[in-house]
């Protein structure tokens, strides 16, 4: 276990660990905000019941399950734990398919409705009379193959979790983990038997990003098995940033509810912010703040907490400018105008939009943002969009090796994912002549992106799917073969539009997107970076750059007329544009651990009313206009 163990407790941790050890077992939820120590109070209750449960536990053959949102996030809890064979530590999707995996019968049938499910959509669009004539032809094709997947899969002996779906071949993609797993957990009493009794306790971090379905499965496993299995939830619902999470957890009433209000990262004056933003939401006052130890005692840290509030005109760059050298003067740290990678300054920006045309993939954002679903739109924020996925994990990794002559690096990426040189397909007579097939693939491949006229990703794509690099997710390869360059928004169906723009985008502004999307730029999201920190955040919100209806600075700052749908919104207790914006606003606000400058872009004539209702948030004397940069 790591230090995070040897931390005091806090009176939340306290609480939990008195939870853990009632008889019989309760499930809970733990709502921890930003800066808490929210990881680390589910790291004290793995150890704690290490050495409480453990033996027992081990006797008995079950484990201790903990799911979080990313690898990165196992890894770390990995580390915490010190890999010890009493947790099982993964993503959603690699719990759900521990799961269902051995349930082969049931995964078919599973698949059979799936498939019957496009069939009958496909059909539905054939018959449309807007449907284009290219649109048709690959629908047509699509149930061609369809068919062929329905007749294929009945002689799978084993299905596997593969990146991309491939039906006919049995691999099950991770958009069909997520649908496949809560269902057959829903419709199995068995399932959910099973699931109690090797993981009498499942733990789930960042709960207010996990799938309703999700939530909703692991409910029925508490229900089924009161008293003898532990769901616990730890997250906070100001916090959520995935339009397709949960959000706030409905509690049971046998449940035991947590609250961890301190806040160990912010300074006093951001705290204070923080607060007043969170007051809206669910009232969370968030206590202690950031510390320091002098003379043998610990005394808190001020910090500064400001808001510039400018005019949304065609100066803005050489506005944030200005704000940065009023901050460095005033705070008398140059640290401020350093735009170097480590100069300490994170300036976020509303989705991707600014940051991506200051860094150069302004096309790709376009491409699936604008006409994408909510789930495509997520996958931008994380690169885990289905239609990124080959590009961001495949091409990228391989055309950098390949071009700087890491071979080793080639061949270790070749041998993970090309299907030719997969243990079912490689035989030792045809090895050397599939190499060197793979060799002359890869020259192409990089040659593609040297040449004087930037490639598209369609063109990327296409090599890789006719050279057979690369195991094309099969809704990638639909439309590879069959979706036509022109798509309009309200022709085609879920995300074929999106796509289409997509293809048409230069393959070489991935690299830009990829930096991004690895946070290798002073430029970050405000959805980006929840649960990081720095010391230096600069956090702008410009509705008009942003270009996104989910979110509104303009009318959360009361400057901007709600719409009727957002009227109707909140009489009826629905989430509105409001509750997204304040949300998306606490999160940036709270990862300073030192100063917070907050630059709000405003129409000229709405200056001042801004300036006035920002008061709500800040102190007077923090609130400045263009005349105070002077």
């Amino acid at each position: 276990m790591t230090v995070r163990v040897n931390q005091p407790d806090t009176d939340a941790d306290k609480e939990l660990k008195a939870c853990l050890d009632e008889k019989p077992i309760h499930s809970f939820i733990m709502t921890a905000g930003a800066g808490s120590g929210k990881t680390t109070s589910l790291v004290k209750a793995l150890a704690h019941l290490a050495a409480t449960k453990g033996p027992t536990l081990r006797q008995k053959g079950q484990r201790i399950a903990c799911i979080t949102y990313t690898e990165v996030a196992v890894g770390e809890i990995w580390g915490d734990v010190g890999n010890a064979p009493l947790f099982h530590v993964s993503t959603i999707h690699s719990f759900l398919w521990n799961i269902v995996r051995p349930f082969t019968n049931d995964i078919r049938e599973w698949v059979r409705g799936r498939i019957n499910k496009k069939i009958a959509d496909a059909k539905e669009r054939l018959e449309r009379p807007k449907t284009q004539a290219a649109t048709k032809t690959r629908l047509e094709a699509d149930l061609v193959r369809y068919t062929e997947q329905l007749e294929a899969i009945k002689s799978i002996a084993r299905f596997t979790y593969g990146i991309g779906s491939h039906y006919s071949e049995g691999v099950l993609g991770h958009d069909d983990i997520l649908k496949m797993g809560p269902a057959m957990i829903t419709d199995s009493v068995l399932m959910r038997r099973l699931v109690a009794d090797r993981f009498p306790y499942l733990f789930v971090d960042e709960s207010q990003d996990t799938d309703p379905a999700v939530v909703d499965s692991f409910r029925l496993i508490a229900r089924d098995h009161d008293g003898r299995f532990c769901l616990g939830y730890f997250g906070d619902p100001m916090q959520k940033i995935y339009m397709t999470g949960v959000g706030p957890i409905e509690i049971e009433d046998n449940w035991v509810s947590i609250t961890k209000p301190e806040n160990f990262r912010c300074p006093r004056l951001v705290l204070d912010v923080v607060n007043r933003i969170r007051a809206e939401g669910d009232g969370l006052e968030q206590t202690r703040g950031k510390m320091v130890e002098a003379d043998g005692q610990l005394v808190s840290v001020p910090g500064s907490a400001r808001i510039f509030v400018l005019p949304a005109d065609g100066a803005r760059s050489q506005r944030l400018q200005a704000v940065r050298q009023w901050l460095s003067e005033t705070n008398g740290d140059e640290r401020w105008r350093d735009d170097s990678l480590d100069g300490g300054v994170k300036v976020m920006v509303l989705v991707h939009r600014m940051a991506a045309q200051n860094m150069g993939f302004p096309d790709i954002y376009a491409a699936l943002n604008d006409n994408g679903s909510a789930s495509l739109k997520d996958g931008l924020l994380d690169g885990s969009a289905w239609v990124l996925r080959p590009l961001l994990q495949y091409v990228l990794p391989i055309v950098r090796a390949s071009h700087n002559g890491h071979t080793f690096a080639v061949m270790n990426l070749l041998r993970a994912t090309a299907p030719a040189l997969q243990a079912d397909s490689i035989k030792p007579q045809t090895a050397r002549q599939a190499l060197d097939k793979l060799k002359a693939d890869i020259d192409d491949l990089v040659a593609l992106f040297e040449r004087p006229n930037p490639p598209t990703t369609r063109e990327v794509l296409t090599l890789i799917l006719e050279r057979d690099l690369y195991p094309i997710d099969e809704r990638l390869k639909s439309r590879l073969v069959g979706l036509p360059l022109g798509v309009d928004a309200g022709e085609g169906s879920g995300d074929d539009a999106a796509v289409a723009a997509f293809f048409s985008c230069p393959a070489p502004q991935m690299w830009a997107y990829e930096n991004y999307v690895m946070r290798l730029s002073p430029f970050d999201t405000h959805q980006g970076v929840k649960g990081a920190e720095f010391s230096r955040v600069l956090v702008v919100l410009d509705d008009a750059e942003a270009n996104y209806t989910l979110f509104s600075y303009g009318k959360y700052f009361g400057v901007t007329s709600l719409s009727a749908t957002d009227t109707a919104n909140i009489a009826e207790g629905k989430e509105s544009i409001l509750d997204r914006t304040r949300r998306l606003f606490y999160v940036c606000c709270s990862r300073a651990v030192g100063d917070l400058a907050v630059v709000l872009f405003v129409p000229e004539a709405d200056v001042q009313q801004a300036a006035t209702n920002a008061k709500e948030f800040f102190r007077a004397e923090d609130i400045l206009i263009a005349a105070d940069l002077a």
